[in-house]
């Protein structure tokens, strides 16, 4: 469901071939998408124009012409395990906002508006539908935190604090903190922030870490002292410490005493430290 501008409820339909806007269900089929319209940006802004002034015939086309929009942004969030038809649904419930509240007197591309919108909406929908269910109050404090900020933002001219917002809404700041972060869906380390048609750049591309030089040779290091140890050695230091397992039990698997496995756990980190 979608509010349209007179605050009814919307949805999308295909119907011999012409897309359809309705009301009261939402419901997506028969949608050939090799042959979908692709509109020039001359004619999505003729269309716009005429959306403003009510034209729900231009409103209709600039959906159709608009699918492949939706298709791209899904591919997003294929590996997430979720109907691709549920997606689109919801995808062309974005794309339709964008359309009514899009600006026309703003120097900026539909689809950069757009995009952001069908995403927004379609986070929203898997947010919601996660299995790890957020309690409605906690949601509707996140929401109205959201609300708060984005006014506050506004009447001052720069993004509030969480103090402030907390401080306006009359609540705990740490209640903010917690309701905020409730509603943050995990991104995938694998997942496009940026493609030119060649080589795409991942979000595990911009994340950092403390390694420098010197972490990078001690690891080279560590790892020829642990080449320098003898096979029991070396296994006896794998099961300890990347298995997990005790010394009784390292005991039990390869056959000696817990004192013999203790002895030669603590020679063969004598040797490493005495290497590195």
């Amino acid at each position: 469901m979608f509010p349209d501008p007179t605050g009814n409820t919307g949805t999308v339909t295909k119907e011999r071939g012409a897309l359809q806007v309705q009301y009261n269900k939402v419901e997506i089929c028969g949608v050939n998408t090799s042959k979908l319209k692709v509109l020039t940006e001359k004619e999505k802004t003729q269309l716009l124009k005429r959306v403003k002034e009510g034209d729900m015939a231009a409103r209709e086309e600039l959906i159709s012409g608009n699918l492949r929009l939706v298709l791209s942004v899904i591919q997003r969030f294929t590996n997430r395990g979720e109907n691709l038809d549920d997606l689109f649904q919801v995808g062309c419930i974005g794309l339709i906002k964008a359309i009514d509240h899009f600006d026309i007197n703003q120097m900026v591309k539909f689809s950069t508006y757009g995009v952001p919108m069908i995403i927004g909406e379609i986070r929203r929908y898997l947010r919601d539908n996660n299995s790890i269910r957020v309690s409605r109050s906690m949601r509707d404090t996140a929401y109205r935190a959201m609300q708060e900020k984005e006014r506050l933002t506004s009447q001052n001219g720069k993004e509030p604090s969480v103090d402030e917002i907390a401080k306006s809404l009359g609540i705990k700041r740490e209640d903010v903190v917690l309701a905020l972060e409730s509603i943050v869906e995990p991104v995938s380390l694998y997942e496009p922030v940026f493609s030119d048609g060649g080589d795409t750049i991942y979000v595990m591309d911009q994340v950092g870490d403390n390694n420098d030089d010197k972490n990078w040779l001690d690891e080279i290091a560590l790892k020829e002292a642990i080449n320098d140890l003898s096979d029991r050695e070396k296994r006896i230091m794998s099961m300890r410490f990347f298995q997990g397992k005790t010394q009784m039990e390292v005991a039990s698997e390869i056959g000696i005493s817990q004192a013999q496995v203790s002895r030669l756990e603590k020679g063969a980190l004598d040797k490493i430290k005495k290497d590195i």
